[in-house]
C-alpha cells in the first residue's frame, strides 16, 4: 500500500471508525459504523482523500474513458469535490482540464429546476460514481439510475471502504464494477 493510502486509512481508523450500535442507511443495525465525513470534511482528510481517490479514477481512466466524477449526497459529494479539485491541480482527466463534479440527490429538489443531478459535464458521458461507504450498493443503485436518466454512463464505482455486505455483487448483477480502496477487514478485526 502507499504512503498516501496507508496515512489515509490511519486517518480513517483513528477518526472515522466507531463501535457501538448504530442503524445503517440499508436499514440494517450494525455494531460498528464508518463515519467518513469526519475525516473528509477535514482540510487534511480532504486532501489526502482528493489524492488517494484521484490515482484510483485515473488508473480507470488509463483503460477506458472518464469524463466526470459524481457523488452521492451527503457522503460522495465531498468525495467528488476533492476529486475534481485534485484532478484540476494535477492537469489530468479530459484535455488534461481535471474530472467536473457531479452531485446526485436522494430526491429532487422541489423548487427551482427540480434537478436530482447537480453540476455541469459537457466534455462526455462517462461517469464514475465515488462512494464513502458500500453496504448493501442501495444508494449507489439509486444514483446511478439517476444519472443514467440524464443520459450519462456509468459503469464503475469506487467506495472508500467496503463494508462487505453485499454491495458488490449487487452492483455487478446491474452491469457496475465496484472497488474500494479499503474494507471491513482494514477496521473490524
Amino acid at each position: 500500500m502507499s504512503d498516501a493510502r496507508d496515512e489515509l486509512l490511519a486517518l480513517l481508523r483513528r477518526d472515522a471508525y466507531r463501535e457501538g450500535r448504530f442503524r445503517l442507511a440499508s436499514g440494517k443495525e450494525s455494531d460498528f459504523f464508518i463515519d467518513c465525513k469526519r475525516v473528509m470534511l477535514t482540510a487534511e482528510g480532504h486532501r489526502r482523500i482528493g489524492a488517494v481517490l484521484c490515482d484510483a479514477v485515473a488508473a480507470l481512466a488509463a483503460s477506458a474513458p472518464v469524463h466526470a466524477v459524481a457523488g452521492v449526497a451527503l457522503g460522495g459529494c465531498p468525495l467528488a469535490s476533492a476529486v475534481s479539485l485534485t484532478s484540476s491541480l494535477r492537469a489530468v482527466g479530459p484535455d488534461g482540464r481535471g474530472w467536473n463534479a457531479l452531485y446526485v440527490r436522494k430526491e429532487p429538489k422541489d423548487h427551482g429546476t427540480a434537478k436530482r443531478v447537480e453540476g455541469f459535464s459537457s466534455a462526455g458521458p462517462a461517469v464514475v460514481l465515488l462512494e464513502d461507504v458500500l453496504t448493501t450498493g442501495g444508494s449507489s443503485l439509486a444514483a446511478i439510475g439517476a444519472l443514467r436518466a440524464e443520459g450519462f454512463e456509468v459503469s464503475r464505482v469506487i467506495a472508500l471502504v467496503d463494508r462487505a455486505e453485499g454491495a458488490i455483487a449487487a452492483l455487478a448483477a446491474a452491469g457496475v464494477t465496484a472497488k474500494a480502496l479499503f474494507h471491513r477487514g482494514d477496521f473490524v478485526r
